[in-house]
């Protein structure tokens, strides 16, 4: 299979190859006929399954085959959770429509509006926006969602995560009823089960690769480790192995700052990335990153969301994340596109459950191990509280809970 015998125009191939793809991955291969059909989609796809392309690819062909006449308002609505992402799509859609007539523009916050609005006002096809941002816009009478017929919901489970729901009623009860659908996930949980009823219509449901599986490219491994001596240990890690392109996980932007900074000590160019941090640091760190003049990219898991970093061979937790389903968005950003990848996590003895709940998700046992002069101590007993923060396990069938007709708001 290649992606002429996906019944994409001859301009949408053009820009295809002009990336450099010819075969089409499992999640595009799935959907892209789909949404050519103008049917509703439920997908499960992770991080780094070719999604955004997925979904832009048809999309676009839609809107070329029926053409605006004067002035162009907003037909296709694509959010997502974080700017980051947002800016992300925004970039695949301008590359993938380089030999068509369509306008597009990204929306977000934390920057000053008054550029996207003087966009906007110019009349775009296409928006990808933060929905906080889109509702800001809305309510200022600046942009219109009247003749939106596409909405794409990325990431939509992190939208969830983050609170969105009421931001994403608000947005479903402005744009016009009768639409195309798209609603892409990385987990089929209870909630976006719900959304889903909510939202779809009928949905053809596709999952690329089973849902809460790790990539088989990805060597996992872990340290059982003193809590305070995580930050010595990935230090001398770093340092001795060599390493460069490393993506770091903390659980809080605290935790990012505090390592960051040891790392600057110890001589290692590292900078951090969370929500507290305004958009232009944050894109200098991503650009230091790609560049390489960026070593190590100390991050959150809200504001990793989003990040595209081709052939990143180290990602380490820092801390394990308390809910399973993030430790497979998180080592999910190495080994890609065939390429070999290490997600290391470093386990105290607080997250020993932690531990426990991702391999029970994932299906497999992790391999774990002790670096002398790093071991926990074996007389140390944690608090009762601070041993496990239990998260409710989400339904593992993706069909269960989906009625084939859904209602819209």
């Amino acid at each position: 299979m290649n992606f002429d015998n996906l019944g994409l125009i001859p301009s949408l191939l053009k820009a295809v190859k002009e990336k450099g793809y010819d075969v089409p991955s499992p999640i595009q291969e799935k959907v892209i006929p789909l949404i050519l059909k103008g049917k509703d989609v439920l997908a499960s796809a992770q991080t780094g399954t070719g999604k955004t392309a997925g979904f832009t690819l048809p999309l676009l062909q839609r809107l070329s085959s029926n053409p605006s006449n004067g002035k162009r308002n907003i037909r296709a609505l694509i959010l997502t959770p974080t700017r980051e992402l947002a800016a992300q799509i925004y970039e695949n859609v301008l590359e993938y429509s380089t030999h068509l007539n369509i306008r597009s523009t990204v929306i977000f916050g934390g920057v000053n509006q008054r550029p996207q609005v003087a966009k906007l006002r110019q009349g775009v096809d296409v928006l990808i926006a933060t929905p906080g941002r889109l509702l800001d816009l809305v309510n200022q009478k600046v942009l219109f969602l009247s003749s939106v017929n596409i909405l794409v919901l990325d990431e939509a489970d992190r939208m969830l995560d983050m609170g969105f729901k009421r931001d994403l009623d608000k947005i479903m009860s402005i744009i016009p009823r009768q639409r195309q659908n798209l609603l892409f996930s990385a987990t089929f949980s209870k909630e976006i089960k719900f959304l889903a009823r909510e939202i779809l219509n009928n949905p053809e449901i596709v999952e690329a690769t089973p849902e809460n599986t790790t990539v088989e490219a990805i060597v996992q491994k872990a340290y059982r480790v003193d809590k305070n001596k995580k930050a010595s240990l990935i230090i001398k890690l770093i340092l001795e192995g060599g390493w460069f392109q490393v993506l770091v996980f903390t659980r809080t932007k605290h935790g990012a700052n505090n390592l960051c900074k040891k790392m600057i000590k110890s001589n290692i160019k590292a900078a951090a990335i969370h929500g507290n941090k305004s958009q232009s640091a944050r894109t200098k760190a991503l650009s230091g990153f790609k560049s390489g003049a960026v070593e190590v990219l100390v991050a959150t898991d809200i504001a990793a969301r989003g990040l595209d970093i081709p052939l990143l061979p180290h990602v380490i937790n820092f801390e394990l994340p308390n809910i399973p389903e993030d430790y497979v968005h998180r080592i999910g950003r190495t080994g890609r596109a065939g390429a070999k990848g290490e997600a290391l996590s470093l386990v105290s003895v607080e997250e020993k459950n932690y531990l426990r709940d991702i391999e029970k998700l994932i299906g497999n046992r992790i391999q774990i191990s002790t670096v002398e002069g790093f071991e926990p101590d074996p007389n140390y007993v944690p608090a009762a509280k601070t041993q496990r923060s239990r998260v409710k396990h989400r339904s593992r069938n993706p069909n269960k809970g989906f009625p084939r007709r859904g209602s819209r708001r």
